[in-house]
């Protein structure tokens, strides 16, 4: 998963996103992001999990679209 949103990864505080999307932990996020939880086990979102996180890139992308369509 981690190769899929290399392009966006510098860019977005993925804290925030997992807060606020998720209500979990950063660390939370980043284990199912590298598909290895604090356990060293394989994890993986499910597909809820990957529904959400579709909305909240998309939700993001919208407003970011929005802040810069204000810009004169």
């Amino acid at each position: 998963m981690m190769r899929d949103l290399e392009i966006a990864f510098t860019a977005i505080s993925w804290a925030d996103l997992s807060k606020t999307y998720f209500g979990k932990s950063n660390s939370w996020l980043y284990h199912k992001l590298d598909g290895v939880d604090g356990n060293k086990k394989p994890t993986e979102f499910s597909e809820e999990e990957k529904y959400i996180l579709k909305g909240a890139l998309v939700d993001l992308a919208d407003r970011i679209r929005r802040a810069a369509e204000r810009i004169g």
